[in-house]
C-alpha cells in the first residue's frame, strides 16, 4: 500500500506542482482582498450599488467593494503560469476561458458601477457566452491534440482492415450495463437514422456545449446573490473536478474507477487546486457578513471555467446534477418570467411563481436568514457532489 501510495501521487511532480500552487493562489487572493478592502474602506471607488428589492439587511451592504473577481483571476493564473505546462491544449483552453469570462464581466461590473445599474443586456451576456462554446465546442472537437477520432483495426479473412470510428466519446452517470465504463458517444443520435451521418457528430455536440457554457454562467451568476452562497458552491465543485481529473489523468486510476482515460489532461489537476485556493481565500471574506463582492467578474467566470472543466474531463452530461443549484437558480428565473408575461397576457394581472427569483431571494422572503440559507445550500451541493461520484463509479 506504501509503494503504491508513493509511486503513484508522491513522487508525481503534478501533485506537488498542484499543492504549491494552491497555497501560492490562497496567500495572493488572501492578501490582495485584504488590501482592497482596506483601500476602498478610505475611497469608496468600487463599492456595490444595493438595488431596492425589499430584503431585510439589504441596505447595509451598500458600498460593500465589488469586482473581486479580478483578484480570483488574477491570483489562479499567476499560480497557474508558474507551474503548469503551457504547451498543453486544456490548459490553454481553460485560461482563454477565465480571462474571456473575466472580461465580460469586468465590463458589466463596470458599467453598474459608473452608468447603469443593470449592466450589460442580458442578450449580450449570452451572445458572449455562445461564442465562447462555440470556441470550446470546435477546439475540442477538432483539435488534432485532443483524441477525438479513433482508428480501429478489425482483421478480416488474415487482412487488415482501418476502420475509422467517428464521433466524440464521453462520460454519461447512468446505464452501466448498456455503456461500457459509462461512454456515451454523441455520434450515436445521428447514427440510428443513418450510420453515414456519424462523420457530422459536432452538429449535435456543438450546440449541447454552447447549451452548457451558456446556462452554467448565467447560473453561478444569477446564485451570487447571497454571502458566500456562490464561493462555497463552486468550492466544492472545483474540489471534485479536481479529484475527477487525478483519476481520469491516470491509466490506472481510470481503469480501476471505469473512467474515460484522457492523456495529457494532468496539467489542468493545477490549474483547478490554484482556482480553488482563490475561492477558499474569497470565502475568507465573502461570508456573512461580507466584506468583498465577487461580482459579475467572478461570477460569470466560475461559472465559465466549471463548465468548461467538465467538457474537457468528458464529463459535461453529469452538470445538471452536479450543479443542480445553478441550474434550478437559472430556472427559477426563466420560470418566474414566463409565467408573469404568460398570467398577464390571458389574465391582464402578471403572476408570480415565486415570492422572488432566483429561488434563493424566496426563502428570503419567507423569512430565512441568508446565512442559513447559504449553509444549506452548500449542505445540499455536497450532497449532489457525492451522489455524482457514487453514480460515475458504480
Amino acid at each position: 500500500m506504501i509503494y503504491f501510495f508513493n509511486k503513484y501521487l508522491i513522487i508525481n511532480s503534478v501533485f506537488y506542482r498542484a499543492i504549491i500552487a494552491f497555497f501560492l493562489s490562497f496567500c495572493i487572493a488572501l492578501i490582495l482582498y485584504q488590501k482592497i478592502i482596506c483601500w476602498n474602506q478610505k475611497n469608496s471607488v468600487i463599492g456595490e450599488k444595493i438595488r431596492d428589492l425589499g430584503l431585510f439587511g439589504q441596505k447595509e451592504k451598500e458600498g460593500t467593494p465589488t469586482m473581486g473577481g479580478v483578484v480570483m483571476i488574477f491570483s489562479t493564473l499567476i499560480s497557474t503560469v508558474l507551474f503548469s505546462t503551457l504547451n498543453n491544449v486544456y490548459v490553454l483552453m481553460l485560461i482563454m476561458t477565465t480571462l474571456y469570462m473575466g472580461c465580460i464581466g469586468l465590463i458589466d461590473d463596470y458599467i453598474k458601477i459608473k452608468h447603469n445599474k443593470k449592466g450589460l443586456s442580458v442578450m449580450g451576456k449570452i451572445f458572449s457566452q455562445i461564442l465562447l462554446g462555440i470556441f470550446i465546442g470546435i477546439t475540442m472537437y477538432f483539435n488534432t491534440n485532443i483524441s477525438i477520432q479513433k482508428q480501429k483495426i478489425e482483421s478480416k479473412d488474415s487482412h487488415f482492415l482501418k476502420k475509422k470510428e467517428y464521433g466524440f466519446n464521453t462520460t454519461i452517470p447512468v446505464f452501466y450495463s448498456i455503456y461500457h465504463n459509462h461512454e456515451f458517444n454523441y455520434a450515436y443520435l445521428l447514427s440510428w437514422y443513418n450510420q453515414k451521418w456519424k462523420k457530422y457528430a459536432w452538429i449535435v455536440y456543438i450546440p449541447i456545449v454552447i447549451g452548457i457554457i451558456t446556462f452554467l454562467s448565467n447560473g453561478a451568476n444569477l446564485t451570487d446573490g447571497i454571502d458566500g452562497l456562490t464561493a462555497g458552491i463552486s468550492s466544492i465543485i472545483f474540489a471534485l473536478f479536481s479529484l475527477l481529473s487525478i483519476i481520469s489523468s491516470n491509466k490506472i486510476y481510470s481503469l480501476y474507477f471505469h473512467f474515460i482515460y484522457i492523456p495529457h489532461l494532468e496539467e489542468i489537476i493545477i490549474f483547478s487546486f490554484s482556482f480553488l485556493g482563490s475561492l477558499i481565500s474569497f470565502l475568507w471574506y465573502n461570508t456573512y457578513p461580507a466584506q468583498i463582492f465577487m461580482g459579475d467578474t467572478g461570477s460569470l467566470t466560475i461559472g465559465g471555467v466549471i463548465a468548461t472543466l467538465a467538457i474537457i474531463n468528458r464529463k459535461e452530461l453529469i452538470l445538471p446534477i452536479l450543479c443542480g443549484i445553478f441550474f434550478i437558480e437559472n430556472i427559477s428565473v426563466i420560470m418566474q418570467v414566463l409565467y408573469f408575461r404568460y398570467s398577464k397576457k390571458k389574465y391582464g394581472i402578471g403572476k408570480r411563481v415565486f415570492l422572488m427569483a432566483p429561488l434563493h431571494h424566496h426563502f428570503q422572503k419567507l423569512g430565512y436568514h441568508e446565512n442559513k440559507i447559504s449553509n444549506r445550500f452548500i449542505i445540499i451541493q455536497m450532497m449532489l457532489s457525492m451522489l455524482v461520484f457514487l453514480l460515475l463509479i458504480i
